[in-house]
């Protein structure tokens, strides 16, 4: 018997099936129907305890290609009906067993609508979860340590790599990624696109990136709260205008900091594979995969700023951008993985922005 306990006070039971142990973390919930191997292996999920509101997990196990990094960050895992056997033709291990060797924390048998309800309610909150069935003087000594657990300022720097690598290096369009805690998904889905990626830390300087030659800068997804990262902003606003800049989910947020705008919290964040933004310009709607806890605060958008996409949930601010300075930015992850492709989209809108500046260069060099 395993124990769940949040900051509020409340307390849940579930059966224990991954590792030993107890960690703090933030307890947010996914929406997304199947996909959790790519959700525990998103790096955006570092220090969360997730909680599925899908309530059969584990039942095509773990396979080979679907990881979307080398590692399993999150803090623990909430499921309603962990199933023991799997059944698919590329499983290679049970999800238990792979939370087992990660070391993460996992419950089952947990009333998860229920704890849906009051996240949704009261919004995300930290929490504790452990393998053991522990007693009310636990609890009470427990309580105050949660109230006050907050993720680390700096997480993003556990998840970005700590060198820079090249991804795809026969792609054509040159392209400077910085990786504040990328999902393999946006590598490829980028490399299909004929891109050649140099693949940066997050705590890289702006000079380095500009004193290449490179045809764009993307910024990717990543875990943490975006207005802790002063670097980040400081790096971005040092090559704005002087490159095209792209950036999702996280580099979104960081963009719009760095362009003047305010970010919040939202309530209980947007997680899942089926969120329904609208284009503003053409009022087409799509669905798209999010994952992310803050939102651009419509309210306090430069002047520079377009809006480009809204969530139709909650009328949020899903995209932006200047065009001035050839910035674009979109706040849900184009590439899906897991959830709807429908944003994949933007990768073809942004290649052909990035092809077009490539093209008016070479023809001001032949012009000369």
């Amino acid at each position: 018997m395993g124990t769940l306990i949040l900051q509020d006070g409340t307390v849940l039971r579930g059966d224990s099936f991954g590792s030993i142990g107890g960690f703090e973390g933030e307890v947010v919930f996914n929406s997304v129907a199947t996909g959790y191997q790519e959700v525990i292996s998103d790096p955006a999920n570092a220090k969360q305890i997730i909680v599925m509101s899908y309530p059969e997990i584990g039942n095509y196990g773990i396979n080979d290609f679907d990881f979307e990094s080398d590692g399993c960050y999150i803090a623990g895992l909430i499921v309603k009906n962990y199933s023991k056997q799997e059944s698919h033709y590329k499983s290679k291990e049970t999800l238990s067993s792979y939370l087992k060797r990660n070391n993460v924390v996992a419950l089952e048998n947990v009333d998860t609508r229920t704890l849906v309800k009051k996240l949704t309610e009261f919004g995300s909150m930290s929490g504790f979860i452990t393998s053991n069935d522990v007693d009310s003087e636990f609890i009470r000594e427990k309580l105050e340590q949660i109230q006050m657990f907050k993720i680390k300022e700096d997480v993003l720097l556990d998840v970005s790599p700590k060198s820079r690598y090249i991804f795809n290096p026969q792609g054509k369009i040159n392209i400077a990624f910085i990786d504040y805690g990328t999902k393999k998904s946006t590598l490829t889905k980028l490399a299909k696109k004929d891109c050649r990626l140099t693949v940066y830390p997050a705590n890289i300087e702006a000079k380095e990136i500009l004193e290449n030659d490179y045809d764009a800068v993307f910024l990717s997804s990543g875990p943490g709260n975006p207005n802790n990262y002063t670097f980040q902003i400081a790096q971005i606003r040092q090559m704005m205008g002087k490159i095209p800049i792209f950036g999702i989910s996280l580099g979104c947020e960081l963009l719009a900091l760095a362009s003047g705008a305010s970010v919040t919290k939202l309530i209980h964040g947007h997680r899942g594979g089926s969120y329904p933004v609208i284009n503003l310009e053409n009022n087409k709607v799509i669905m798209t995969s999010q994952n992310h806890g803050y939102a651009i605060d419509g309210d306090n958008m430069t002047k520079f700023m377009r809006p480009t996409y809204k969530n139709l949930n909650d009328n949020t601010i899903e995209g932006f951008e200047i065009t001035s300075l050839s910035v674009y930015a979109v706040q849900f992850d184009p590439e899906g993985a897991p959830g709807s492709n429908d944003g994949a989209i933007i990768f073809d809108e942004w290649i052909n922005i990035a092809q077009r500046d490539i093209n008016r260069i070479n023809e001001v060099k032949n012009e000369r």
